[in-house]
Protein backbone atom coordinates (compact mmCIF):
# COMPACT_ATOMS: atom_id res chain seq x y z
CA UNK A 1 0.00 0.00 0.00
CA UNK A 2 2.89 2.36 0.72
CA UNK A 3 3.93 1.85 -2.94
CA UNK A 4 0.42 1.63 -4.34
CA UNK A 5 1.29 2.79 -7.85
CA UNK A 6 3.81 -0.03 -8.14
CA UNK A 7 1.77 -2.87 -6.67
CA UNK A 8 -1.91 -2.09 -7.20
CA UNK A 9 -4.16 -1.98 -10.20
CA UNK A 10 -4.89 1.68 -11.04
CA UNK A 11 -8.60 1.15 -10.36
CA UNK A 12 -7.81 0.28 -6.73
CA UNK A 13 -5.35 3.01 -5.84
CA UNK A 14 -7.74 5.84 -4.91
CA UNK A 15 -9.83 3.79 -2.49
CA UNK A 16 -6.82 2.01 -1.00
CA UNK A 17 -4.81 5.17 -0.35
CA UNK A 18 -7.82 6.84 1.26
CA UNK A 19 -8.27 3.85 3.56
CA UNK A 20 -4.61 3.76 4.64
CA UNK A 21 -2.49 5.41 7.29
CA UNK A 22 1.08 6.66 6.77
CA UNK A 23 2.57 3.18 7.16
CA UNK A 24 0.20 1.48 4.72
CA UNK A 25 -1.96 -0.11 7.39
CA UNK A 26 -5.74 0.31 7.45
CA UNK A 27 -7.10 3.40 9.15
CA UNK A 28 -9.00 2.32 12.24
CA UNK A 29 -10.85 5.53 13.03
CA UNK A 30 -13.14 7.94 11.22
CA UNK A 31 -11.45 11.11 12.51
CA UNK A 32 -9.55 13.44 10.17
CA UNK A 33 -8.01 16.89 10.78
CA UNK A 34 -10.62 19.61 10.51
CA UNK A 35 -13.44 17.12 11.12
CA UNK A 36 -15.73 17.69 14.10
CA UNK A 37 -16.07 13.96 14.80
CA UNK A 38 -14.79 12.82 18.18
CA UNK A 39 -11.47 10.94 18.19
CA UNK A 40 -11.50 7.31 19.31
CA UNK A 41 -11.02 6.87 23.07
CA UNK A 42 -8.20 4.37 22.53
CA UNK A 43 -6.09 7.11 20.87
CA UNK A 44 -6.44 9.67 23.68
CA UNK A 45 -3.12 9.55 25.58
CA UNK A 46 -3.17 7.68 28.88
CA UNK A 47 -0.65 6.07 31.21
CA UNK A 48 0.52 2.65 29.93
CA UNK A 49 1.48 -0.34 32.03
CA UNK A 50 5.28 -0.35 32.05
CA UNK A 51 5.44 -4.11 31.59
CA UNK A 52 3.58 -3.88 28.26
CA UNK A 53 5.96 -1.36 26.62
CA UNK A 54 8.55 -2.52 24.09
CA UNK A 55 12.02 -2.20 25.68
CA UNK A 56 13.33 -0.33 22.63
CA UNK A 57 10.61 2.31 23.00
CA UNK A 58 11.28 2.56 26.72
CA UNK A 59 14.99 3.16 26.11
CA UNK A 60 14.30 5.81 23.46
CA UNK A 61 11.90 7.62 25.77
CA UNK A 62 14.68 7.85 28.35
CA UNK A 63 17.10 9.75 26.08
CA UNK A 64 15.30 12.60 24.30
CA UNK A 65 17.22 14.81 21.89
CA UNK A 66 19.73 12.15 20.86
CA UNK A 67 17.94 10.30 18.06
CA UNK A 68 19.08 9.46 14.55
CA UNK A 69 16.62 9.07 11.68
CA UNK A 70 15.92 5.37 12.24
CA UNK A 71 15.16 5.98 15.92
CA UNK A 72 12.72 8.79 15.15
CA UNK A 73 10.99 6.49 12.65
CA UNK A 74 10.77 3.82 15.36
CA UNK A 75 9.03 6.28 17.69
CA UNK A 76 6.55 7.13 14.96
CA UNK A 77 5.73 3.43 14.60
CA UNK A 78 4.53 3.22 18.21
CA UNK A 79 1.06 1.74 18.65
CA UNK A 80 -1.00 0.56 21.60
CA UNK A 81 0.98 0.66 24.87
CA UNK A 82 4.08 1.91 23.02
CA UNK A 83 2.11 4.90 21.69
CA UNK A 84 0.87 5.76 25.16
CA UNK A 85 4.41 5.42 26.52
CA UNK A 86 5.77 7.91 23.96
CA UNK A 87 2.99 10.39 24.78
CA UNK A 88 3.62 9.96 28.52
CA UNK A 89 7.36 10.53 28.08
CA UNK A 90 6.70 13.69 26.05
CA UNK A 91 4.24 14.90 28.69
CA UNK A 92 6.77 14.33 31.47
CA UNK A 93 9.41 16.22 29.49
CA UNK A 94 6.97 19.07 28.86
CA UNK A 95 6.29 19.28 32.58
CA UNK A 96 10.00 19.40 33.37
CA UNK A 97 10.68 22.12 30.76
CA UNK A 98 7.54 24.27 30.87
CA UNK A 99 5.66 23.31 34.00
CA UNK A 100 1.86 23.37 33.82
CA UNK A 101 1.55 26.78 32.14
CA UNK A 102 -0.07 26.64 28.69
CA UNK A 103 0.27 29.76 26.58
CA UNK A 104 -1.56 31.35 23.67
CA UNK A 105 -1.42 34.66 21.80
CA UNK A 106 -4.29 36.99 20.95
CA UNK A 107 -3.77 37.71 17.27
CA UNK A 108 -5.45 38.15 13.92
CA UNK A 109 -4.75 36.36 10.68
CA UNK A 110 -4.76 38.59 7.62
CA UNK A 111 -4.48 36.65 4.37
CA UNK A 112 -4.06 39.61 2.03
CA UNK A 113 -4.63 37.73 -1.25
CA UNK A 114 -5.69 34.29 -2.38
CA UNK A 115 -4.30 34.84 -5.89
CA UNK A 116 -1.24 32.72 -6.48
CA UNK A 117 0.78 31.59 -9.48
CA UNK A 118 2.22 28.56 -7.70
CA UNK A 119 0.41 25.26 -8.09
CA UNK A 120 0.82 23.43 -4.80
CA UNK A 121 -1.27 20.28 -5.02
CA UNK A 122 -2.39 20.40 -1.39
CA UNK A 123 -3.75 23.96 -1.49
CA UNK A 124 -7.47 24.72 -1.78
CA UNK A 125 -6.97 28.38 -0.83
CA UNK A 126 -5.14 29.81 -3.82
CA UNK A 127 -6.94 31.03 -6.94
CA UNK A 128 -5.93 32.11 -10.40
CA UNK A 129 -6.38 35.81 -11.11
CA UNK A 130 -9.74 35.33 -12.85
CA UNK A 131 -10.84 31.97 -11.45
CA UNK A 132 -13.74 31.54 -9.06
CA UNK A 133 -12.29 28.17 -8.00
CA UNK A 134 -13.53 26.49 -4.85
CA UNK A 135 -14.84 28.23 -1.74
CA UNK A 136 -14.87 31.85 -2.81
CA UNK A 137 -13.72 34.29 -5.45
CA UNK A 138 -10.22 35.70 -5.98
CA UNK A 139 -9.43 38.76 -3.88
CA UNK A 140 -6.53 41.13 -3.24
CA UNK A 141 -6.93 43.27 -0.13
CA UNK A 142 -6.42 47.00 -0.37
CA UNK A 143 -3.94 48.39 2.15
CA UNK A 144 -6.80 50.27 3.81
CA UNK A 145 -8.61 46.99 4.54
CA UNK A 146 -5.43 45.39 5.89
CA UNK A 147 -4.92 48.34 8.25
CA UNK A 148 -8.61 48.36 9.24
CA UNK A 149 -8.43 44.68 10.23
CA UNK A 150 -5.24 45.24 12.18
CA UNK A 151 -6.72 48.23 14.02
CA UNK A 152 -9.86 46.27 14.86
CA UNK A 153 -7.70 43.46 16.22
CA UNK A 154 -5.79 45.97 18.39
CA UNK A 155 -9.08 47.21 19.82
CA UNK A 156 -9.94 43.61 20.68
CA UNK A 157 -6.72 43.08 22.63
CA UNK A 158 -4.49 41.56 19.96
CA UNK A 159 -0.73 41.95 20.28
CA UNK A 160 0.07 40.38 16.89
CA UNK A 161 -1.09 40.34 13.30
CA UNK A 162 -0.03 37.37 11.21
CA UNK A 163 0.08 38.28 7.52
CA UNK A 164 0.48 35.71 4.75
CA UNK A 165 -1.04 35.18 1.35
CA UNK A 166 -0.74 33.70 -2.08
CA UNK A 167 2.13 34.68 -4.35
CA UNK A 168 0.32 37.24 -6.49
CA UNK A 169 1.94 37.61 -9.93
CA UNK A 170 1.96 41.39 -9.57
CA UNK A 171 3.56 41.42 -6.11
CA UNK A 172 7.15 42.52 -5.70
CA UNK A 173 9.34 43.00 -2.67
CA UNK A 174 7.99 46.55 -2.45
CA UNK A 175 4.48 45.14 -1.91
CA UNK A 176 5.55 43.24 1.20
CA UNK A 177 7.43 46.25 2.57
CA UNK A 178 4.35 48.42 2.00
CA UNK A 179 2.16 45.97 3.94
CA UNK A 180 4.44 46.11 6.97
CA UNK A 181 4.87 49.87 6.84
CA UNK A 182 1.13 50.46 6.57
CA UNK A 183 0.37 48.43 9.70
CA UNK A 184 3.25 49.87 11.73
CA UNK A 185 2.42 53.45 10.72
CA UNK A 186 -1.08 53.02 12.13
CA UNK A 187 -0.22 50.69 15.03
CA UNK A 188 3.42 51.11 16.06
CA UNK A 189 3.08 48.73 19.02
CA UNK A 190 1.50 45.88 17.05
CA UNK A 191 3.85 42.96 16.42
CA UNK A 192 3.96 42.01 12.74
CA UNK A 193 4.49 38.28 12.23
CA UNK A 194 4.54 37.88 8.47
CA UNK A 195 5.77 36.26 5.25
CA UNK A 196 6.79 32.66 4.75
CA UNK A 197 10.23 31.81 3.30
CA UNK A 198 8.53 31.47 -0.09
CA UNK A 199 7.29 35.07 0.11
CA UNK A 200 10.72 36.20 1.29
CA UNK A 201 12.43 34.47 -1.62
CA UNK A 202 9.96 35.89 -4.14
CA UNK A 203 10.20 39.37 -2.60
CA UNK A 204 13.98 39.32 -2.77
CA UNK A 205 14.03 38.15 -6.38
CA UNK A 206 11.48 40.71 -7.58
CA UNK A 207 13.22 43.59 -5.82
CA UNK A 208 16.69 42.73 -7.12
CA UNK A 209 18.04 42.10 -3.63
CA UNK A 210 19.66 39.20 -1.85
CA UNK A 211 17.60 37.43 0.80
CA UNK A 212 19.59 39.03 3.67
CA UNK A 213 19.20 42.48 2.09
CA UNK A 214 15.46 42.02 1.68
CA UNK A 215 15.04 40.69 5.22
CA UNK A 216 16.96 43.68 6.54
CA UNK A 217 14.66 46.03 4.62
CA UNK A 218 11.59 44.32 6.09
CA UNK A 219 13.04 44.48 9.59
CA UNK A 220 13.68 48.21 9.18
CA UNK A 221 10.06 48.60 8.03
CA UNK A 222 8.86 46.95 11.26
CA UNK A 223 8.71 43.20 10.62
CA UNK A 224 9.01 41.40 13.95
CA UNK A 225 9.10 37.67 13.20
CA UNK A 226 8.47 35.20 10.37
CA UNK A 227 6.06 32.23 10.32
CA UNK A 228 7.65 28.91 9.45
CA UNK A 229 5.10 27.98 6.83
CA UNK A 230 5.91 26.83 3.26
CA UNK A 231 7.98 24.10 4.92
CA UNK A 232 5.34 21.40 4.26
CA UNK A 233 7.71 18.40 4.34
CA UNK A 234 11.45 19.09 4.26
CA UNK A 235 12.05 16.11 1.97
CA UNK A 236 12.57 16.97 -1.69
CA UNK A 237 11.36 13.58 -2.96
CA UNK A 238 7.93 14.41 -1.53
CA UNK A 239 8.07 18.07 -2.53
CA UNK A 240 8.75 17.07 -6.15
CA UNK A 241 5.21 15.64 -6.22
CA UNK A 242 3.40 17.82 -3.69
CA UNK A 243 4.70 21.29 -4.59
CA UNK A 244 7.21 20.94 -7.45
CA UNK A 245 7.51 24.65 -8.29
CA UNK A 246 7.86 25.81 -4.70
CA UNK A 247 10.93 26.65 -2.65
CA UNK A 248 12.93 23.47 -1.95
CA UNK A 249 14.24 22.13 1.34
CA UNK A 250 17.59 23.93 1.23
CA UNK A 251 15.88 27.12 0.08
CA UNK A 252 13.55 27.07 3.09
CA UNK A 253 16.38 26.34 5.51
CA UNK A 254 18.57 29.04 3.93
CA UNK A 255 15.94 31.77 4.32
CA UNK A 256 15.43 30.76 7.94
CA UNK A 257 19.18 30.74 8.58
CA UNK A 258 19.50 34.27 7.18
CA UNK A 259 16.52 35.47 9.25
CA UNK A 260 17.93 34.03 12.45
CA UNK A 261 21.37 35.54 11.82
CA UNK A 262 19.72 38.96 11.39
CA UNK A 263 17.94 38.59 14.73
CA UNK A 264 14.52 37.73 13.28
CA UNK A 265 12.99 34.80 15.14
CA UNK A 266 10.73 32.38 13.29
CA UNK A 267 8.47 29.45 13.94
CA UNK A 268 8.95 26.03 12.35
CA UNK A 269 6.12 23.90 10.96
CA UNK A 270 5.45 20.54 9.36
CA UNK A 271 2.42 19.64 7.22
CA UNK A 272 1.86 15.89 7.36
CA UNK A 273 -0.65 13.20 6.49
CA UNK A 274 -0.82 13.39 2.67
CA UNK A 275 1.76 11.59 0.45
CA UNK A 276 4.72 11.18 2.76
CA UNK A 277 5.85 8.46 5.20
CA UNK A 278 7.32 8.54 8.72
CA UNK A 279 10.79 8.53 7.16
CA UNK A 280 10.00 11.98 5.75
CA UNK A 281 8.74 13.12 9.15
CA UNK A 282 12.01 12.03 10.75
CA UNK A 283 14.13 13.85 8.15
CA UNK A 284 12.07 16.99 8.65
CA UNK A 285 12.46 16.98 12.44
CA UNK A 286 16.18 16.35 12.29
CA UNK A 287 16.74 19.13 9.74
CA UNK A 288 14.87 21.57 11.98
CA UNK A 289 16.87 20.36 14.98
CA UNK A 290 20.15 20.81 13.12
CA UNK A 291 19.36 24.40 12.13
CA UNK A 292 18.17 25.23 15.63
CA UNK A 293 21.45 23.97 17.06
CA UNK A 294 23.23 26.30 14.65
CA UNK A 295 21.13 29.46 15.10
CA UNK A 296 18.71 29.12 18.03
CA UNK A 297 16.17 31.17 16.09
CA UNK A 298 13.04 28.99 16.19
CA UNK A 299 10.57 30.00 18.90
CA UNK A 300 8.27 26.98 18.54
CA UNK A 301 7.48 23.91 16.48
CA UNK A 302 3.98 23.64 15.03
CA UNK A 303 2.64 20.37 13.58
CA UNK A 304 -0.03 21.10 10.95
CA UNK A 305 -2.07 17.99 10.10
CA UNK A 306 -3.16 17.92 6.45
CA UNK A 307 -6.82 18.92 5.97
CA UNK A 308 -7.90 16.83 3.02
CA UNK A 309 -11.53 17.56 2.13
CA UNK A 310 -11.06 20.09 -0.69
CA UNK A 311 -7.34 19.64 -1.33
CA UNK A 312 -6.68 18.95 -5.03
CA UNK A 313 -4.20 16.12 -4.36
CA UNK A 314 -6.85 14.32 -2.30
CA UNK A 315 -9.66 14.97 -4.76
CA UNK A 316 -7.46 13.53 -7.52
CA UNK A 317 -7.11 10.33 -5.48
CA UNK A 318 -3.41 10.55 -4.60
CA UNK A 319 -3.44 11.57 -0.93
CA UNK A 320 -4.60 10.13 2.37
CA UNK A 321 -7.34 11.67 4.55
CA UNK A 322 -4.75 13.44 6.64
CA UNK A 323 -3.06 11.70 9.56
CA UNK A 324 -5.01 9.43 11.87
CA UNK A 325 -5.63 10.77 15.36
CA UNK A 326 -2.87 8.51 16.69
CA UNK A 327 -0.43 9.89 14.10
CA UNK A 328 -1.45 13.50 14.72
CA UNK A 329 -1.04 13.25 18.48
CA UNK A 330 2.17 11.26 18.11
CA UNK A 331 3.70 13.98 15.91
CA UNK A 332 3.46 16.43 18.82
CA UNK A 333 4.90 13.90 21.25
CA UNK A 334 7.80 12.83 19.04
CA UNK A 335 8.57 16.47 18.23
CA UNK A 336 8.83 17.22 21.94
CA UNK A 337 11.26 14.32 22.42
CA UNK A 338 13.30 14.71 19.22
CA UNK A 339 13.74 18.50 19.39
CA UNK A 340 14.70 18.62 23.07
CA UNK A 341 16.33 20.75 24.38
CA UNK A 342 16.74 23.00 21.34
CA UNK A 343 13.04 23.88 20.90
CA UNK A 344 11.10 24.23 24.14
CA UNK A 345 7.67 25.21 22.79
CA UNK A 346 5.48 22.66 20.99
CA UNK A 347 2.23 24.10 19.66
CA UNK A 348 -1.04 22.40 18.73
CA UNK A 349 -3.34 23.90 16.09
CA UNK A 350 -6.96 24.08 17.22
CA UNK A 351 -7.96 24.83 13.62
CA UNK A 352 -6.66 21.42 12.54
CA UNK A 353 -7.06 19.33 15.70
CA UNK A 354 -10.25 20.80 17.14
CA UNK A 355 -10.89 21.41 20.85
CA UNK A 356 -10.81 17.73 21.83
CA UNK A 357 -7.71 17.17 19.75
CA UNK A 358 -5.70 19.96 21.33
CA UNK A 359 -6.84 18.82 24.77
CA UNK A 360 -5.38 15.39 23.99
CA UNK A 361 -2.16 16.98 22.72
CA UNK A 362 -1.79 18.75 26.07
CA UNK A 363 -1.12 15.24 27.44
CA UNK A 364 1.42 14.54 24.68
CA UNK A 365 4.06 17.24 25.09
CA UNK A 366 2.23 20.41 24.02
CA UNK A 367 2.59 23.64 26.00
CA UNK A 368 1.12 26.21 23.57
CA UNK A 369 -2.18 26.50 21.68
CA UNK A 370 -1.20 29.13 19.14
CA UNK A 371 -3.37 32.13 18.38
CA UNK A 372 -6.99 33.17 18.68
CA UNK A 373 -6.78 34.08 14.94
CA UNK A 374 -10.09 36.01 14.55
CA UNK A 375 -10.00 35.07 10.85
CA UNK A 376 -8.86 31.77 9.33
CA UNK A 377 -9.00 31.29 5.58
CA UNK A 378 -6.50 28.66 4.47
CA UNK A 379 -7.64 25.63 6.50
CA UNK A 380 -11.26 26.68 6.07
CA UNK A 381 -10.82 26.61 2.30
CA UNK A 382 -9.51 23.05 2.62
CA UNK A 383 -12.57 22.00 4.59
CA UNK A 384 -11.97 22.40 8.32
CA UNK A 385 -15.11 22.75 10.43
CA UNK A 386 -13.52 24.27 13.53
CA UNK A 387 -14.30 27.92 12.84
CA UNK A 388 -12.33 31.12 12.46
CA UNK A 389 -11.78 32.27 16.04
CA UNK A 390 -11.01 30.73 19.42
CA UNK A 391 -11.75 33.57 21.87
CA UNK A 392 -9.60 33.82 25.00
CA UNK A 393 -12.47 32.67 27.21
CA UNK A 394 -12.84 29.39 25.29
CA UNK A 395 -9.08 28.92 24.92
CA UNK A 396 -8.63 29.24 28.66
CA UNK A 397 -11.54 26.89 29.40
CA UNK A 398 -9.91 24.14 27.29
CA UNK A 399 -6.61 24.68 29.11
CA UNK A 400 -8.18 24.78 32.58
CA UNK A 401 -10.29 21.68 31.90
CA UNK A 402 -7.01 19.88 31.11
CA UNK A 403 -5.72 20.82 34.57
CA UNK A 404 -3.27 23.42 33.29
CA UNK A 405 -2.71 27.12 33.90
CA UNK A 406 -3.67 29.36 30.94
CA UNK A 407 -1.50 32.37 30.21
CA UNK A 408 -1.60 34.91 27.40
CA UNK A 409 1.79 35.56 25.79
CA UNK A 410 3.36 37.82 23.22
CA UNK A 411 4.72 36.46 19.94
CA UNK A 412 8.14 36.02 21.57
CA UNK A 413 6.68 34.40 24.72
CA UNK A 414 6.87 37.52 26.86
CA UNK A 415 4.31 38.77 29.35
CA UNK A 416 1.28 40.64 27.98
CA UNK A 417 0.55 44.03 29.59
CA UNK A 418 -2.55 43.84 31.77
CA UNK A 419 -4.28 46.57 29.77
CA UNK A 420 -3.89 44.59 26.54
CA UNK A 421 -5.05 41.35 28.12
CA UNK A 422 -8.13 43.00 29.65
CA UNK A 423 -9.26 44.20 26.21
CA UNK A 424 -9.23 40.66 24.83
CA UNK A 425 -12.02 39.33 27.03
CA UNK A 426 -15.66 39.78 25.99
CA UNK A 427 -14.47 41.53 22.84
CA UNK A 428 -16.98 43.10 20.49
CA UNK A 429 -18.01 41.06 17.42
CA UNK A 430 -15.87 41.54 14.34
CA UNK A 431 -17.17 43.86 11.63
CA UNK A 432 -17.79 42.19 8.26
CA UNK A 433 -14.60 41.77 6.26
CA UNK A 434 -14.23 43.29 2.81
CA UNK A 435 -12.58 41.01 0.26
CA UNK A 436 -11.27 43.63 -2.14
CA UNK A 437 -11.61 42.31 -5.72
CA UNK A 438 -8.47 41.82 -7.79
CA UNK A 439 -6.90 44.83 -9.49
CA UNK A 440 -3.72 45.22 -11.45
CA UNK A 441 -0.95 46.19 -9.03
CA UNK A 442 1.96 48.37 -9.92
CA UNK A 443 4.03 47.62 -6.77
Amino acid sequence: VAQAERWLDPSLIRATVRAADSSGFARVDTWSPGDIRTPAARDVPRAPAASSVDPTIARLCDRPGTYDEAEVVRLFAARGPDYHAVCAAADALRRAVSGDRVTYVVNRNINYTNICYFRCRFCAFSKGRLSDGLRGKPYDLALEEVVRRAAEAWQRGATEVCMQGGIHPDYTGDTYVALVRAVKASLPDMHVHAFSPLEIQQGAETSGRTVPEFLSLLREAGLGTLPGTAAEILDDDVRAVLCPDKIDTQGWLTVMRHAHRLGLNTTATIMFGHLETPNSWARHLLRVRELQRETGGFTEFVPLPFVHMAAPVYMQGHARKGPTFREATLMHAVARLALHPEIVNIQASWVKMGPEGVAACLDAGVNDLGGTLMNESISRAAGTEHGQEMPPERMERIIADAGREPRQRTTLYGEVPACRSARSYAAAPLAPTVQTPPTRRVA
